[in-house]
């Protein structure tokens, strides 16, 4: 298998590149709803992007830190990247923009980051009279003074990913701390590898902060956006389950994205792992259940509870209590499928346990979350009988997951509109 390229690394290259100044060559970019809606927002605002979705290519003219258009309203639907990094962003501009989504993003926190962009003298609020700390934002900028700030990191590191890629156009050096634990830290890691090939400079400090000489600016540069893990960790987890053998191409082990990790906790599970500098392997089983701390890789926890189903030992996912606060509430929704389907789960505060039973086919709900979409269909892999309901929420992501996953397993997917 090839899977397509990173959602995580196409919206931050997006920003880099929109913000730059000269143009920008993106190779590999993902199409998906995400995406565009990243695109349509910088399009907009009057940056000029020509999107070649047969190459996966994409040419950004960079608008050199100030936008064309200064004032726009931009719909998010209920892409939590393309929120919090567009609003970091658009603070350190002069403007006056409206931040909007779709109404589960009307329940995605962002207050976080509203209070660290103040501590940087941006003129920023929320108009969600229900839940003050969520969308949609009203924002008035008039550029950032930069400094000391800090931002909670126990929610999710898109408020601290968000920040940095804005710093460098503060008026002044910034000191960016972190309060509390850093939840998914490897995004933030590769948020900094990807400031750093567009040319800023980011220093990281000895007690877990970091500083950004400012102001600087991000210069257009030709960029290659691997494929995308946690995609990849779908395939690998039919391997998995199965016993057969899976490579996904295009991939390595030190890729930026921590969800190459997966792969990892398939071999701590009993699957063979075998990787080069282009590819990864998984064959046989994953035998036995494991207890495993998915912080590093939260957006893998449904797949692993799919392969978990299978085990024939329980397993338990720790330290992912953020996963309640994205697309759906992905401990307590999950739970709520996999005993559904004969599993049984107990819900911790930070994750959930799941122990092996028989497994009976049922209609499964996806709760417009194109994660759990892909993970329940590799149960569904199993389970005859089993339907997907609205398994379209995968263009978020993966529009063409269904027919990829289909070819891998020599079956078409069956579509049923009047579901």
């Amino acid at each position: 298998m090839r899977v397509p390229g990173s959602k995580s690394i196409t919206n931050r290259a997006l920003i880099c590149a929109a913000m730059a100044e000269g143009e920008t060559v993106l190779d590999g970019a993902l199409e998906s709803e995400d995406t565009e809606v990243m695109v349509v927002a910088w399009q907009k605002l009057g940056v000029w992007i020509d999107w070649d979705r047969t190459a996966q290519r994409m040419v950004i003219r960079g608008c050199g830190g100030q936008p064309p258009k200064s004032t726009a309203e931009l719909f998010i639907a209920n892409s939590g990247t393309s929120i919090r990094f567009l609003t970091a962003a658009l603070a350190a501009t002069h403007g006056e923009y409206y931040l909007d989504g779709v109404p589960r993003m009307r329940e995605r926190p962002i207050g976080d980051l509203l209070v660290g962009l103040r501590d940087w003298g941006a003129d920023i609020v929320s108009r969600n009279s229900d839940r003050p700390d969520c969308p949609p934002v009203y924002l008035r900028a008039e550029g950032l003074r930069g400094g000391p700030a800090s931002v909670r990191g126990d929610i999710s590191s898109q408020f601290l990913s968000g920040m940095l890629m804005a710093a460098p156009y503060c008026r002044e050096e910034v000191l960016l701390k972190v309060k509390g634990d850093l939840v998914s830290k490897p995004y933030v890691d590769m948020t900094v590898r990807v400031m750093e090939c567009f040319g800023v400079h980011v220093e990281r400090s000895d007690h877990g902060g970091y500083s950004i000489p400012a102001p600087q600016h991000y210069v257009g540069c030709q960029y290659i956006i691997e494929p995308d893990a946690s995609a990849a960790s779908y395939f690998l987890a039919a391997a998995a389950i199965t016993g057969g053998r899976v490579r996904i191409e295009g991939l390595s082990m030190q890729a930026l994205q921590g969800d190459v990790g997966f792969a990892r906790v398939l071999e701590s599970m009993g699957c063979t792992l075998t990787h080069a500098t282009d590819w990864i392997e998984v064959e046989g089983r994953a035998a036995h259940g494991i207890d495993v701390d998915m912080n590093a890789m939260s957006d893998t926890v449904q797949t692993l509870a799919a392969v978990a189903l299978f085990a024939d030992s329980p397993t338990t996912v720790r330290g992912v209590a953020h996963n309640r606060h994205k697309e759906t509430d992905r401990i307590g929704d999950l739970a709520r499928e996999l005993r559904r389907l004969g599993g049984r789960v107990e819900e911790h505060e930070d994750g959930l346990t799941i122990v092996p039973k028989p497994l009976q086919p049922c209609r499964l709900e996806t709760y417009r979350d194109h994660r759990m979409a892909m993970s329940l269909a590799l149960i569904a892999m199993c389970v005859p009988g089993c339907q997907i309901l609205d398994p379209r929420c995968t263009e978020k992501t993966y529009p063409g997951f269904f027919e990829d996953l289909g070819r891998l397993i020599g079956q078409k997917p069956k579509y049923h509109y009047d579901m």
